[in-house]
C-alpha cells in the first residue's frame, strides 16, 4: 500500500510540474503579446502625434488664404462676414406636438377617498 501511495505521490508531482510549465510558458506568451501590442500603441501615438501636427501645418489661415485666393476663379471662396450668419430667432423650429388625452381621470374625487 505504502509503496502504491508514493507511485500516486510521483505522479501527482509530475502531473503538477507540467502543469506549472504549461503555465509559465503560457504566462510568457501572454506577457510577450503585451509587450508587442504596447509597442503598438506607442507606435500609434507617435503616428497621431505626427498627424496632428500636419493638419496643424496644413490648417494655418495665411496658407489656406493663400489657396483660396490661387482658386478663386474655379471655387469663388469670399471670407465670412458677421452679417452673413442669422440669428437663432429666424430659426423655423418645428411646432411642438399636440398630445391628445384619451382615459382622462378626475383627481379632485379620487383626494377625496383617501380622508
Amino acid at each position: 500500500m505504502r509503496s502504491f501511495l508514493f507511485v500516486l505521490t510521483a505522479l501527482s508531482v509530475i502531473a503538477l510540474a507540467f502543469w506549472a510549465y504549461r503555465e509559465n510558458y503560457a504566462t510568457q506568451e501572454a506577457l510577450s503579446e503585451t509587450e508587442h501590442l504596447q509597442r503598438e500603441i506607442g507606435q500609434a501615438r507617435a503616428k497621431l502625434g505626427v498627424l496632428r501636427a500636419e493638419w496643424a501645418y496644413l490648417n494655418r489661415p495665411d496658407r489656406l488664404q493663400e489657396l483660396a485666393n490661387l482658386n478663386f476663379d474655379r471655387l469663388g471662396l469670399m471670407p465670412l462676414h458677421p452679417d452673413q450668419f442669422g440669428r437663432t430667432d429666424q430659426v423655423a423650429y418645428p411646432p411642438q406636438p399636440k398630445f391628445e388625452i384619451v382615459n382622462p381621470i378626475d383627481v379632485s374625487t379620487m383626494a377625496g377617498e383617501g380622508q
